[in-house]
């Protein structure tokens, strides 16, 4: 029961982490950033691969 709740908490959190990754990545500061000098601010893929990584996580501790 506790591994469920720690599970659904990781995947909230994690789908989260994603949608604000995904927002910074898409920002005009960091579209502008991408255009002139290609890198991709390091918040973004914090964000995307660490809410990734938590869904996943989340997955294994609900099943």
């Amino acid at each position: 029961m506790n591994n469920k709740i720690i599970g659904i908490i990781l995947i909230i959190a994690g789908v989260a982490l994603i949608a604000w990754g995904y927002n910074v990545y898409d920002s005009v500061g960091s579209q502008f950033s991408r255009t002139f000098s290609g890198d991709t601010p390091i918040e973004a893929w914090i964000g995307l691969v660490g809410g990734a990584v938590c869904v996943v996580i989340g997955v294994f501790r609900v099943k």
